[in-house]
């Protein structure tokens, strides 16, 4: 087995992956990005974010900021459960039977003044709402953003680029998702947890947020989400353990192997991917280097199709959503097609695509890629920050378009109401 191998079958049995980096013995001896994604463009990390916050109580600890075995109540003016402690953030045994959902304007004292149903330390349940608590108590101890405090101690020594980190309506960074970082930089920030000849964690801090500080077997059938929880890391079958994030970003260290994997993607079989890992990369001790890579296009071919159509009821975004304009709901006002390029009126504003039916055409932040069969035509956009792919699927029927747009992942649904658009 070999990365070869272990390409070939992500391509055949996985949504996508966008990118990856393997190091052994502290080089990378294989690297490649699907095409439009680059391993230059910095990616949403989602929760793999939560590792890093872990990293960053690390050294609030050795600084003499904070003491895991303190109260969260100590550090939070007396507010929440007495029982609990910052221990049980960073391990996601707050004693909740139920994840506090971050809403209102002051999120830690929603997560605060949230009743505890059970003795904590007692019960594991997966919580981001206890990752966003340890995050904004470190950036009140340093009185710094985690980004900020991280840049020194961490990003810097391992030659990170910028880097940026989603913020909370409190100003915070949002500790438990929101970091964006290149793949090679993830790669060695899982060789650091590997080995650290350098002394740039602080001493101890590695063994005791890698190894299973909290049983979090629920009896479901993903065996590499049942090995154990450590501080905000996931334990691995193999003496394997990781960070991940939703969509299929991960940072796997394999000790045994002296192995680092890191990888990017846009895809909801996380399970199958780490499967594919077991499989292909633990006894692959002179993986060959990745070749081009490139998401597949839409088959098809191009058209002299031309015209504006207009939605005469668009659907409208919902208040208040925080998230990218990119993740709602299509908003679509309107669609004006031409020979390899496709405009999209919405809530947001004006969005120009040029396509190509053969290729991915980069355009700033997105890529796509769109063909036409017959009287049907099919865009694709990827959006090269994350894992988001829009697709649209059209119809053309005399002087109506018929829309039917789609993701290919998404933490709501991936399919959305018919949209009709009528020739202008």
């Amino acid at each position: 087995m070999s990365v070869r191998s272990f390409i070939a079958a992500v391509e055949r049995d996985v949504d996508a992956l966008h990118s990856l980096v393997f190091r052994r013995g502290g080089e990378v001896v294989a690297e490649g990005a699907w095409h439009p994604y680059t391993l230059d463009t910095p990616h949403r990390l989602f929760s793999l974010s939560k590792s890093f916050t872990s990293t960053a109580a690390g050294y609030a600890v050795a600084e003499g900021l904070l003491d895991i075995d303190e109260p969260v109540a100590k550090y939070c003016d007396g507010r929440g459960d007495p029982r609990m402690l910052v221990r049980h953030l960073l391990t996601m045994t707050t004693g909740h039977v139920v994840e506090p959902q971050p809403s209102g304007e002051d999120w830690l004292e929603r997560f605060l003044a949230t009743p505890v149903e059970r003795e904590p330390g007692t019960h594991w349940l997966y919580n981001t709402a206890a990752t966003y608590a340890l995050g904004a108590i470190v950036q009140r101890l340093t009185r710094q953003r985690l980004v900020d405090y991280l840049r020194p101690r961490l990003f810097d020594p391992l030659g990170f680029g910028p880097v940026t980190w989603e913020r909370c309506p409190q100003g915070r960074d949002v500790a438990g998702w929101g970091l964006s970082a290149r793949t090679h930089e993830v790669a060695r920030f899982g060789q650091l947890y590997l080995h650290d000849p350098d002394g740039i964690l602080p001493p101890g801090w590695a063994e005791q947020a890698t190894r299973a500080q909290a049983d979090n077997d629920d009896g479901g059938d993903l065996p590499d989400w049942n090995q154990g929880y450590g501080f905000q890391f996931w334990r691995c079958r193999h003496n394997a353990f990781r960070g991940d994030g939703a969509f299929g970003q991960f940072c796997v260290v394999i000790p045994d192997r002296d192995a680092v994997l890191a990888m990017t993607g846009g895809t909801t079989q996380m399970q199958r991917v780490l499967d594919l890992v077991w499989e292909h990369l633990l006894d692959d001790l002179a993986p060959s280097a990745t070749g081009p890579l490139a998401l597949p296009t839409v088959p098809g071919g191009p058209s002299n199709v031309e015209g504006r159509f207009v939605v005469t009821e668009p659907r409208r975004h919902r208040p208040g959503d925080w998230r990218p304009s990119h993740e709602h709901a299509p908003t679509i006002h309107a669609v004006t097609l031409a020979p390899g390029r496709v405009v999209i009126e919405d809530a947001f504003g004006t969005h120009e695509h040029p396509y190509a039916h053969d290729a991915w055409v980069p355009n700033g932040a997105t890529a796509a890629t769109g063909a036409w069969n017959g009287d049907a035509f099919t865009l694709r956009v990827a959006h090269v920050d994350g894992p988001f792919i829009r697709t649209y699927r059209c119809a053309l029927r005399g002087d109506e378009l018929v829309i039917d747009p789609s993701d290919n992942v998404s933490f709501g649904p991936t399919a959305y109401p018919r949209v009709r658009a009528t020739r202008a």
